[in-house]
């Protein structure tokens, strides 16, 4: 089986190809064109500018699979159709709808969330991950919690009530003065500090669920940076490392609460942009090191193609045919939805 897919759901244009060999996840073609370059001026993604751009760009990339590929090589056709940002998921869907029709192979419609939390998955067998599972899926538009009973079934123990703790770590960079995107700076000028000289909250560490919440940790650093007629670099850092350790003290509970309900778990993913942090991943690895932890590789962290094309492949081999569409009527019925919720039809607004 070999599966061409399609990622466009934000400001990443990606096209990649996987096939299995002895249920073995391979990735045998990836290219991802990022826009930070034209965004960053910005201060954050534009979306008309992001889906303007991901039309030239998916042309040259299909271009280059053609010529790899003959076009019957491929069995199936799997695409981003949401969450994300409307119009530039409706460029990588519709695309992918004259691909598969133009080819007669049916279209494999995949939720980006549970494809960031497949991504571990790239170029590994099935049988890497134990099962159950928790699955903490932290990138730029999203901060969920999830229980996995097996392969490609979850279950949405708690979700952020507001910003995505990427969205927490742009916003924290801004009001620094850093840089777009703020994830990487944040981190970078955490690292050196040797204590946490604020005392920043860490909102709804003690709520009886699982959710999260970051715009108020983002509003102390607002009122703490208020404090200071000019942010001195050495203060710039050390708000940096108080912001950082605050986060990763409210993931790091929510998971160990987790954990406490559901003893039987086996295996920890971690996935999704921020899941590339270093810091994170030392503290999870401290914190976690009894479980089996997955992160993915770091090239698979942000939005990409292979991970749309690993989340298909567990479509079809576990056959959820509500999710996989042949045929023009059947092609038709294809709406991106930006709002995309686990577990929830696409079709569902």
């Amino acid at each position: 089986m070999r599966i061409l897919a399609i990622e466009s759901s934000c400001d990443e244009t990606s096209v990649a190809v996987l096939s299995d060999k002895r249920q073995v996840l391979n990735l045998e073609f990836s290219l991802v064109n990022s826009q930070i370059k034209e965004h960053s001026k910005y201060g954050g993604v534009v979306p008309e500018v992001a889906a303007r751009l991901h039309v030239p760009n998916l042309v040259k990339m299909l271009a280059e699979v053609n010529e790899k590929y003959a076009w019957k090589d491929f069995d199936y056709i799997a695409v981003t159709a949401g969450p994300g940002l409307i119009t530039s998921l409706m460029i990588g869907a519709e695309s992918a709808k004259i691909i598969a029709h133009l080819l007669n192979r049916p279209l494999v419609i995949v939720n980006h969330l549970t494809a960031h939390l497949n991504s571990v998955l790239i170029n590994k067998p099935l049988s890497a991950v134990k099962f159950p599972a928790l699955g903490l899926i932290v990138s730029g538009g999203h901060t969920e919690l999830l229980y996995l009973s097996r392969l490609h079934e979850y279950k949405v123990l708690g979700k952020t009530r507001d910003d995505a703790v990427g969205e927490a770590y742009d916003k924290v960079a801004k009001l620094l003065g850093l840089a777009y995107p703020g994830g990487p700076i944040v981190s970078k000028r955490a690292i050196g500090v040797d204590k946490d000289y604020y005392d920043f909250p860490r909102p709804m560490y003690d709520s009886p669920n699982f959710d999260f919440s970051f715009s108020g940790l983002k509003t102390a650093i607002l009122y703490k940076t208020q404090e200071y007629t000019k942010l001195t670099p050495k203060v710039v850092d050390r708000i940096c490392y108080a912001f950082q350790e605050a986060v990763l003290d409210v993931l790091q509970h929510k998971i160990k609460r987790a954990l406490k309900k559901y003893p039987e778990v086996k295996s920890l993913i971690v996935a999704g942009g921020v899941s590339a942090n270093q810091r994170l991943r030392e503290v999870f690895q401290e914190k976690f090191g009894d479980l089996e932890l997955h992160f993915p590789e770091l090239q698979f962290c942000g939005d990409n193609a292979a991970m749309i094309a690993a989340d298909a492949y567990l479509q079809i081999k576990f056959q959820n045919k509500a999710q996989i569409l042949s045929g023009a009527s059947d092609l038709s019925r294809l709406r991106p939805n930006p709002n995309w919720e686990i577990n929830k039809s696409i079709w569902r607004r």
